[in-house]
């Protein structure tokens, strides 16, 4: 059986590992900071001596990230040293202590300026700050020496936390209309699927039935753009998602770049042996389905 760390454990990923894991400790930034090099070193020790007493098998799953993305424009520094520093010191403690790693990315390591599904072995190139500093963060833990795997993933929303869905939910209910970008496309991922696929990526981590460290993209299945995801959001609200107007990333500028096209290919999650991620709208029912008050009353 796991026991697991999961940094960043009151993050809407963080909240809903903890959820879903039988034994786990999820601390927030306040109660560690992934930056702080003794801190970190000292969770990965309290970590493997927990992990011992109790005959289970210590897994860290990294769900620590700035993803403030137009913030990091302006904040570039702070942002590095939580998605670059902040992986580096985890890998390192974890490289230490023989502990397997889990770390959490995203499709903004990628231009986005493609037409078909992003593979693991694609060249990076971010086209923002945020997306550089996460990219800094995989070169690291992959350059650790340690056990790890990085799994990127994309457009996350759960029910803790602020995210799009949520957004969405809280326009409708003051906006006639809503005009959303309808020519970026990507993965809308639900946390709780997400948090399923990473649990059992670890499962099979510490009984040695995993694929050999690396990259691995786990989003929700197909792709959409933002306009068709909100409109989605619009029907599970039982809304007229026809208040929801496209327009062009021309037509709403924003500090941070977004990558045109970000979609990621299953590919290597599957060729893991790994459970396909369901369509992103059928998560999107369950979603609303299970925590349909968190979504209706952010």
């Amino acid at each position: 059986m796991l026991s697991l760390l999961v940094p960043g454990g009151h993050g809407q990923l963080g909240r809903e590992l903890a959820a879903r894991a039988a034994v786990v400790r999820a601390p927030g930034s306040s109660d560690l900071d992934v930056t702080n090099a003794g801190a970190v070193i000292e969770a990965v020790k309290t970590l493997v001596s927990s992990a011992a007493a109790d005959g289970l098998s210590p897994v860290v799953v990294n769900a620590a990230a700035y993803n403030a993305v137009d913030a990091a424009e302006e904040d570039a520094t702070r942002a590095f040293a939580v998605n670059g520093d902040g992986p580096r010191l985890l890998a390192a403690a974890c490289a230490a202590t023989n502990v397997p790693l889990i770390h959490v990315s995203t499709d903004y390591v990628f231009p986005g300026d493609g037409d078909r599904p992003y593979e693991t072995t694609d060249p990076v190139g971010p086209q923002s700050a945020y997306g550089a500093t996460k990219a800094a963060g995989e070169e690291a833990v992959l350059g650790s020496g340690a056990l790890a795997w990085v799994v990127r993933t994309a457009w996350v929303y759960g029910a803790y936390g602020g995210n799009f869905v949520k957004t969405m939910a809280k326009l409708a209910a003051t906006r006639d209309t809503l005009s959303v970008v309808d020519d970026q496309r990507g993965c809308p991922t639900w946390t709780g699927d997400l948090a399923e696929g990473l649990l059992e990526l670890a499962s099979l981590v510490v009984t040695g039935k995993a694929p050999a460290p690396g990259l691995l993209h786990c989003t929700g299945g197909g792709e959409t753009t933002w306009c068709g995801f909100a409109r989605a959001v619009f029907e599970e609200l039982g809304l007229d998602p026809a208040r929801v107007r496209p327009c062009t990333t021309d037509e709403f500028p924003r500090p941070a770049r977004r990558p045109a096209y970000s979609v990621l290919s299953d590919r290597s999650w599957r060729a893991a042996g790994l459970t396909p991620m369901r369509p992103w709208r059928e998560a999107l029912a369950t979603a609303f389905s299970e925590h349909g008050d968190h979504f209706r009353n952010p």
